[in-house]
């Protein structure tokens, strides 16, 4: 599936083929804190699919506890997130649903880092909503 994204700003466009089976949530604290929110939704991406059509993205390495690091890429102008990648042979993209035109059609297929969900992320139909603010 072709997609494209872009950050908040619109410094940043791109564009990459993925499969929409690889959607995924983690719940670890280190995508809650990068994200801002309960977990991440990303799709990994092949390297070679990826295209950077406008703009730069700003790199922040971030090493884990374990040691393992991993390079996370963001619009310099607005913050957005872009990607992150293993920063020594990225093989694949992780790429930030949420800045994705085509979000809607990309519904995760898996959960990772379950451990760590905040209590009330796994179901909140009960939260009244509103259609807009």
């Amino acid at each position: 599936m072709k997609v494209t994204g872009g950050c908040h700003c619109g410094h940043v466009s791109y564009e990459a083929e993925l499969d929409p089976e690889n959607v995924s949530i983690c719940h670890c604290t280190d995508c809650q804190m990068l994200s801002g929110s309960a977990y991440r939704v990303s799709v990994r991406v092949p390297v070679a699919t990826f295209r950077l059509n406008s703009g730069s993205v700003k790199v922040y390495l971030k090493t884990a506890q374990s040691g393992a690091q991993r390079t996370h890429s963001f619009c310099p102008e607005c913050g957005s997130p872009v990607h992150s990648a293993d920063p020594n042979e990225p093989k694949t993209y992780s790429l930030r649903v949420g800045c994705l035109d085509q979000r809607a059609r990309l519904a995760p297929r898996r959960q990772i880092w379950c451990r760590s969900a905040v209590p009330w992320s796994g179901n909140i139909e009960s939260v009244p909503g509103v259609p807009t603010q």
